[in-house]
């Protein structure tokens, strides 16, 4: 038994470091974005993309962390209302729906939900994209009418 020791230690580690409870393991493709804004503004991101049905409905879920200067784009076909909630997402956020044309279309802080329903966090009209970045962000840099998505 002795010698399955250490193999066992090993899946574990393995195991627990590509679970979906991490906050900096990620199967998602990574992109750097910016955002601009009025009088020379400008933020760099590194976000990661969520592009598919699967991706979209994984998100942020279960991550106990997200650094500044990082964040998740989803990324749609076409332009919709567009409505996020925060079911298992542990970690309080904003989010930035912009339309095909990287114009700001709305702005939301969303707070972890622990129970049902979960409150939900329309666009408002058309989007095409919506920016998910810690809570705080948009008050922070400002981003408001005027603001655009560079992808």
């Amino acid at each position: 038994m002795k010698r399955f020791l250490p193999s066992i230690c090993l899946l574990l580690v393995a195991c627990t470091a590509a679970g979906p409870h991490t906050g900096s393991v990620s199967a998602f493709p990574r992109k750097d974005i910016s955002l601009e804004g009025p009088k020379s503004a400008h933020i760099n991101l590194s976000v990661e993309l969520a592009i598919t049905s699967e991706e979209h409905q994984q998100g942020l879920m279960h991550r106990t962390v997200l650094p500044e200067g990082t964040g998740m784009l989803f990324v749609f076909k076409a332009p919709m209302a567009l409505e996020f909630w925060m079911k298992n997402t542990l970690i309080p956020l904003d989010i930035l729906f912009f339309d095909a044309d990287g114009a700001l279309v709305s702005v939301h802080t969303m707070e972890p939900c622990h129970k049902d329903p979960c409150p939900k966090y329309p666009s408002g009209a058309s989007a095409s994209y919506a920016l998910e970045v810690p809570a705080g962000f948009a008050k922070m840099h400002g981003v408001g009418e005027g603001w655009k998505l560079l992808p």
